[in-house]
């Protein structure tokens, strides 16, 4: 397929005027065309104008309707083909297997949103019938449901050009909602982001939507966004990336006039907790594990294990030994940007000069890369993690720092000192229960997903996943940016009284067209 580097507002291609983005080829350091010129006010206003036209029409499809549009986004998708792969590797120096696994995925989740679609229990249908005739005040006829919040800004990810991006999580979650969607590109895979744009449109199409479903828009630095966000149309956010990123979009979208919700997921540095036993037992494996994980895709998931705490002890000398050897033995990597690559460097570097942090092992740096990574350990005392700050920095990349503890309770003096993260991880035998009982309600306070015995990133798209967690690993701890529970980010509940039926949604009237599970009377019916 052609690329044309121009912005997709609703089923229209539209050459814009401003300032080209060019993504960069990691590897090589090689510009790759076309530019895309970045859109400018008057394109924002146009796709906010078409998505709130859309968007009444829209939340009101019927559920088997919406479920088809996901499944044939899913179809769309995958009939780019191999053209797909090719240009996100091109874009993002990522391996094919990964990419191909990574729109799999993609494709999954749009299907899995389609399935919760049809089955309803989204909607929430509470019904308490009328009492007319209770004492001493009478009962008036009440019936709840879920509505979408109305058209959605999704900003795409750097690290997931597909599962993140423009037909990722956030906009699937959105679409299967109700909400028309205005993807931000993320300027690093804007060839990417047009072919799977072109597939959502073609989709809009093919189901005869309106074709304010979807829109896409391309731009250089904050502008559009800021300007996206700003729009009165738009009444929720989806964003994955950087913590001063994601506070810069939190606080423009609480300085609007009507404020709306942001749901970023942000930083952490997903704490692994090495217990006694586990480490005496299993200590080299462990090390070999551990480096697995961390170098996985450079180190550039939300999810990489960025701390490891453990008592000090001679087992866990053995765990450092063991990870510092594969740790020099790791391959070279090319990290998805030039921006991240120079940020990783910085991190490290800060590390460096803290005082407080002494060097493991370190690979060797790729020589044929323009935007290499280095996997880098580091090892500091539990009291130097606790009394700096600095020390708890995510570190984007593949860098990991051990705490050394001197005890149990020291080392759950570290967890309460920690910030909100995505996920916190046991290694444990069964004689290490009765401890770890102790550290779980400081865990549950600390993160999203608890992981016994695994390394991440362990993200499964299904219904029970939480990927979320206390700020700052996402604005809002009671969301999920994976997983069927994704949607409800996108509703708000409206109850009916004493409406006829004859007016009341489908999904609210007596004899249940719909044959969805509802809430009667305080009973379940299915």
């Amino acid at each position: 397929m052609h690329l044309q580097g121009h912005q997709l507002i609703g089923q229209q291609s539209i050459a814009a005027s401003g300032k080209p983005i060019h993504a960069v080829n990691p590897a090589t350091g090689q510009r790759l065309e076309p530019g895309y010129a970045s859109g400018a006010a008057h394109e924002v206003d146009q796709a906010c104008q078409l998505a709130w036209s859309a968007f009444d029409a829209y939340r009101e499809t019927t559920l088997s309707a919406r479920a088809d549009f996901l499944e044939t986004i899913a179809q769309q998708i995958e009939a780019i083909g191999d053209s797909l792969i090719e240009r996100a590797m091109l874009e993002t120096g990522l391996p094919r297997a990964r990419l191909e696994g990574e729109r799999g995925r993609t494709c999954g989740q749009l299907r899995l949103f389609a399935s919760v679609v049809r089955a309803g229990e989204w909607l929430d249908i509470r019904i308490d019938p009328a009492k007319p005739e209770r004492s001493p005040l009478p009962r008036a006829d009440l019936r709840q449901r879920q509505i979408a919040l109305g058209p959605v800004a999704v900003f795409g990810a750097s690290n997931f050009p597909l599962a993140f991006s423009v037909a990722g999580g956030d906009t699937a979650s959105a679409l299967a909602a109700g909400c028309p969607v205005i993807v931000k590109a993320h300027s690093a895979h804007p060839g990417t982001s047009e072919l799977v744009g072109r597939a959502v449109q073609r989709a809009v199409a093919l189901c005869e939507l309106p074709e304010g479903v979807f829109s896409l828009l391309f731009g250089a630095g904050n502008d559009l966004g800021q300007a996206l966000i700003t729009d009165p149309r738009i009444q929720a956010v989806g964003f994955t990336g950087s913590r001063s990123g994601g506070t810069a979009l939190m606080q423009t979208a609480n300085n609007r006039p009507q404020p709306i919700p942001v749901y970023a997921e942000m930083s952490s540095i997903n704490p692994v907790v090495l217990m006694p036993s586990a480490l005496e037992g299993r200590a080299e494996a462990l090390g070999q594990a551990f480096v697995a994980s961390l170098n996985m895709g450079a180190g550039q998931f939300c999810t990489n294990p960025g701390l490891v705490l453990a008592v000090k002890s001679e087992p866990l000398e053995r765990f450092i030994a063991s990870a510092a050897s594969v740790v020099k033995d790791s391959a070279p990597q090319t990290m998805l940007t030039p921006g991240i690559c120079q940020a990783y460097s910085n991190g490290l570097k800060q590390l460096q000069e803290s005082g407080k942090v002494s060097e493991i092992a370190s690979s060797k740096l790729p020589t044929h890369s323009a935007s290499p990574c280095h996997t880098t350990l580091f090892r500091a005392s539990a009291a130097d993690f606790i009394s700096h700050e600095c020390l708890q920095a995510e570190v984007f990349g593949s860098c990991s720092l051990i705490i050394e503890c001197a005890d149990m309770a020291q080392l759950q003096t570290v967890l309460e000192h920690l910030e909100g993260q995505l996920t916190a991880n046991l290694h444990m035998d069964e004689a290490d229960h009765s401890a770890v009982r102790a550290l779980l309600p400081t865990l549950e306070r600390k993160a999203g997903r608890i992981l016994a015995n695994a390394w991440p990133t362990g993200v499964e798209v299904c219904q029970a996943m939480v990927h979320g967690g206390p700020w700052p690993a996402t604005s809002d701890s009671r969301s999920t940016s994976v997983g069927s529970a994704a949607i409800y980010r996108f509703l708000r509940p409206v109850c009916y009284q004493d409406l006829p039926q004859a007016l009341l949604p489908e999904a609210l009237r007596d004899d249940n067209p719909l044959s969805i599970s509802r809430l009667l009377d305080g009973a379940r019916q299915q």
